[in-house]
């Protein structure tokens, strides 16, 4: 495990210059991040993701659920979450360092229709966990490596890439994760049931919350959709939709730069009041929203 831990972190940090930031490369899909030291929590939006720590460990909570993530680990993300990261390992000298694999669905249901049918066809209608992590297993690690090496021959990426993503897959259909990537790909699950309604409630932020049709757009009843909505994402579907408003509210701030933004920007994500906004912006970051524009404008 040593040998292709470090070598993946060497490959990573050569080609991931920018830290505390996510970057991308000429692999699709594939980016890392990194941070030279620890990190307050911070607000992102999980997107179905694959992650692998390579060094040090961070820290991911939603709802009431906290997830560690250590080096040697893998996290995958199921559907859009909104959640708290901090990165709890990290220095100058040893930063934390992860790689970061976009999860397309349309390449999980190809590869699942050439695999034998699980055996367990009802698993499909469990409630999931938008969240799950594992231990990474030698298998995903040598497969993660070769995909990284990649970019040191980038005349190889457009032939081997695929093969090695296709690959990477069907590696984590067979680790604990398996059974929430399955329930990604098929549109009947339980998941892509709920991932339906996020979408809905991340394209119409500034609109009510109508329960009935996000139930209908998920195909369950209204208590069937309250049940299933907060075993998957850990919240109801208010709270959840409380968490996007004032992630995208502090994604907007910091570009708002004329007087009146944080009104103007209350309003944009669905608050009727000002005031309202900015008591649940302070208790949620621990800040009021005017002070953390201007200090992440001066970050």
């Amino acid at each position: 495990m040593d040998d292709s831990l470090n070598e993946l972190r060497q490959l990573a940090i050569r080609h991931a210059p920018a830290f505390a930031v996510r970057s991308t490369t000429a692999v699709k899909n594939l980016g890392f991040w990194a941070s030279r030291a620890p990190t307050p929590p911070t607000p992102f939006i999980y997107e179905p993701m694959l992650y692998f720590a390579l060094q040090g460990s961070k820290r991911i909570m939603t709802g009431d659920k906290v997830l560690q993530s250590a080096e040697g680990d893998f996290v995958l993300g199921s559907l859009d979450l909104p959640v708290m990261g901090e990165v709890v390992l990290a220095s100058a000298k040893t930063p934390y360092i992860s790689a970061a694999f976009k999860l397309e669905p349309s390449k999980i249901t190809a590869l699942l229709l050439e695999l034998p049918e699980t055996p367990d066809p009802e698993a499909a209608y469990d409630d999931g966990e938008a969240l799950v992590a594992g231990k990474a297993s030698a298998q995903m690690r040598d497969v993660l490596l070769r995909l990284v090496r990649l970019l040191d021959a980038p005349e190889d990426i457009p032939l081997l890439a695929p093969m090695l993503e296709r690959e990477l897959l069907y590696r984590v259909l067979q680790s604990s994760g398996g059974r929430a990537l399955r329930q990604i790909a098929r549109t009947d699950s339980r998941l892509s049931q709920i991932q339906r309604a996020v979408k809905w409630i991340r394209a119409h932020l500034a609109e009510p919350l109508p329960v009935e049709t996000l139930a209908g757009i998920a195909s369950m009843s209204v208590s069937s959709f309250h049940r299933h909505f907060k075993t998957v994402t850990g919240q109801s579907p208010l709270a959840f939709q409380k968490q996007m408003r004032l992630q995208e509210a502090r994604v907007r701030l910091l570009s708002e730069a004329r007087p009146g933004g944080v009104a103007s920007v209350a309003f944009a994500v669905g608050y009727e009041s000002p005031s309202q906004f900015s008591r649940e912006y302070s208790r949620q970051f621990g800040i009021a929203p005017a002070k953390d524009a201007a200090r992440l404008r001066a970050g």
